[in-house]
Order: C-alpha cells, then sequence, then structure tokens
C-alpha cells in the first residue's frame, strides 16, 4: 500500500476531483464523436495549467512550480483513471525536462508558455512501429554555424498543430535535439488519429535549414538530455497507465456486485473473487514499483534507469491483464461501446506502446545484466 505525504494527499484528492468533474470519461468520448482533430480541449487545457499542473517539473525560474515527479505522478494517474485527453506527457512532462535539463534560453522562452498553457510541444523520437532510439537515422549535417536536417518521425504524440518539436536525429556520433517549427515549409506534417481517440502525427523534414541556436543543447550533452527525458516520459506515462488498470479494475468490482446470475450477484462465485484479488495484489505491486520509480528521480537515485524501464514493463503487463479481465467478465457487453471498457483498453494498448513495450525495457534490463 502506497503512503502519501500531507501535501501528496491533497493533490491527489485534488486531481481526482477535479478529473471526474471537468475531464471524466464522457468528454473522451465527446472530443471522439466531434472528430476535435487536436484530440484534446484547449479550455481544458488552460485551466489544467491554472492548475499549476503543466508546470510541475519545470523550475521556479522558468515559470514553473518544481513539485517534482512524484507529484506529477499522482496527476498523470488520475488522468489515467479519468482517459482525460491532454498534451499532459508530451508537453508537461518529455518537452518540460528536455528543455529543464538542456537549460537555456530555449527553458528560458518556452518554460513559461508551457506552464502557462500558452504552448503544446511534441518530442518526435520515433522512426519506426516500434520504439528504438538506439537507430535514430534522422541526420543533422553541419552547414557553416548550422545544421541540415533531414527526418521521418512516426508516431509524434501530440504533433498535429503542436507551437514546436523537439526533433531527435544524429549529427555524425552525437545526438542532436532540434527545436523545429513545424509550419516551416519544409517540414510536412500529417495527422494520424491514434486507436484511443487522441493526436499524433508523422513528420517528414526535408532539408531544413537550422540555425545553431536551434540547438536545444550542444551536440556532447544531447544523449544524455534525451535519456533524461526518456526516463521521465516512463515513469509518468506508467502512472497514467496505472491509473487505467485501478480504475478498470474497481469498475470490474463495481459490475460483479451488480449483475446477477441464479439470484445472487456473480461477484458472489469465488473463481471471479480469486481471479480479482489476484489482480488487485498485482495492480498494488505496481503502484510501489512506479512509486519507487518516480522517487529514484526526485532524488537523483543511481537505480533511475533500472527502476523506469522496470515499471514501464510491469504495467504493461498488469494493466493490460486489467482490461482483459475487465471484458471477459462484464460478457459480451464489454465488447460494445455502450460501456467505457473498451476505451480504457484501447488507452491503455497506446500507453503500452508509447516509450517501449514491455519486451524492450526487458530486454534492455537482460542486457545490462548480462543475461
Amino acid at each position: 500500500m502506497e503512503l502519501f505525504s500531507s501535501e501528496e494527499t491533497l493533490l491527489k484528492e485534488s486531481a481526482a476531483g477535479f478529473m471526474s468533474e471537468n475531464a471524466p470519461v464522457q468528454a473522451l468520448r465527446d472530443l471522439r464523436d466531434q472528430k476535435e482533430a487536436l484530440g484534446f480541449n484547449q479550455e481544458l487545457h488552460k485551466t489544467l495549467a491554472e492548475m499549476g499542473w503543466f508546470g510541475m517539473l519545470l523550475p521556479e525560474e522558468a515559470g514553473g512550480y518544481d513539485f517534482g515527479h512524484r507529484a506529477a505522478g499522482l496527476v498523470a494517474e488520475e488522468m489515467g483513471r479519468n482517459l482525460t485527453a491532454s498534451p499532459f506527457l508530451s508537453t508537461a512532462v518529455l518537452s518540460a525536462i528536455a528543455l529543464r535539463q538542456a537549460g537555456g534560453e530555449h527553458l528560458s522562452e518556452w518554460g513559461p508558455k508551457i506552464a502557462a498553457g500558452e504552448a503544446v510541444m511534441a518530442l518526435a523520437i520515433d522512426e519506426g512501429a516500434k520504439h528504438n532510439p538506439s537507430r535514430i537515422k534522422a541526420t543533422a549535417e553541419p552547414d557553416g554555424n548550422g545544421f541540415i536536417l533531414n527526418a521521418r518521425k512516426r508516431a509524434v504524440f501530440d504533433g498535429y498543430n503542436a507551437d514546436r518539436l523537439i526533433v531527435v536525429a544524429k549529427s555524425g556520433d552525437e545526438t542532436g535535439l532540434f527545436l523545429v517549427d513545424p509550419s516551416a515549409a519544409e517540414v510536412e506534417v500529417e495527422r494520424n488519429a491514434m486507436l484511443d481517440s487522441r493526436n499524433a502525427a508523422n513528420i517528414q523534414i526535408t532539408n531544413l535549414h537550422l540555425d545553431g541556436k536551434d540547438l536545444l543543447c550542444p551536440l556532447d550533452k544531447g544523449a544524455e538530455v534525451l535519456e533524461a527525458t526518456l526516463r521521465s516520459g516512463r515513469a509518468i506515462s506508467a502512472s497514467e497507465q496505472l491509473g487505467v488498470a485501478r480504475e478498470v479494475a474497481e469498475r470490474t468490482t463495481a459490475y460483479l456486485n451488480e449483475r446477477k446470475q441464479f439470484g445472487v450477484p456473480i461477484g458472489m462465485f469465488q473463481a471471479l473473487q480469486h481471479r480479482m484479488a489476484d489482480l488487485y495484489c498485482q495492480i498494488e505491486e505496481t503502484a510501489s514499483l512506479i512509486s519507487a520509480a518516480l522517487r529514484s528521480i526526485d532524488t537523483t537515485s543511481d537505480s533511475i534507469e533500472e527502476l523506469t524501464r522496470a515499471a514501464k514493463a510491469k504495467v504493461a503487463k498488469v494493466s493490460r491483464l486489467a482490461t482483459e479481465e475487465a471484458v471477459q467478465m462484464h460478457g459480451g457487453i464489454g465488447m460494445t461501446d455502450e460501456v467505457d471498457v473498451g476505451l480504457f483498453m484501447k488507452r491503455d494498448r497506446v500507453l503500452t506502446e508509447m516509450l517501449g513495450d514491455s519486451a524492450h525495457h526487458i530486454d534492455f534490463l537482460l542486457k545490462r545484466r548480462g543475461l
């Protein structure tokens, strides 16, 4: 069982109350049915920023609040519980951490805009069907005081209509992070609606000339900044996926206590009780692991890499189990759009692929240990 400080408890309760009232599952249905291209509500985005949530991971000197990853994880978990559509992961986490790690003028310029809800930014890293940062093919060739950027990126979350893209590319043997204006003529942005009705984009960049100032940080620091960014992203996305697992488990328990067969609630059947008990145990184990991963980042532990990867791998398996059990125990109705179970399953599948699935991270951990 997780233990929360008084401040964390207050934040968790505040986030839970706000999300359930202002950004519930029905809001996602409305966005889907209205075919909202952005995949999120701009007014809600502004409100979330006004509550301080988009500045949680930014330093105070850049307009942020420096609440830390543990706090951001609690907010993300409540977003998962309510399927809240927001560019939180892409902008308030991945982009904010990349800017923070890089520091300098870009942080001073874009940090306050992110915190105020005035800008959406997206990390453009993946190039294939699977997340694999070790195989970046995008190139940034030196050209005078700048670079010529060529890149093809896929599934850039919240990349459609973003104000800026942070594009990962190789410059020689170094890793560069480049701030790109997606409205440039050399940049083609194709909207790609995701399984969960959120927006993503496929990005094609052809011979885009960038000034040296468009480089987020020195090339010899790029790999370090990217690694820190991905660690934060893994931990916070795992928190959201934990919220998905918790919510579907609770909804399934409620259904088992309502649905009757032979005159008694089906939740009285021992076989179903055992399955749900096992699921709840696995969810709590996962919650403890994610909590450890979040705290490891805030305390700059030596175990950050292992914990964030283990958390991402573990929650993918447990959340999949939770959503599949929910569908099975709801029976045929669980496969229909009449209930929300399917929406949670779709979000779960997208979160699993985001920043690497279970197999990707398990493989990394095994290789690191020489297995």
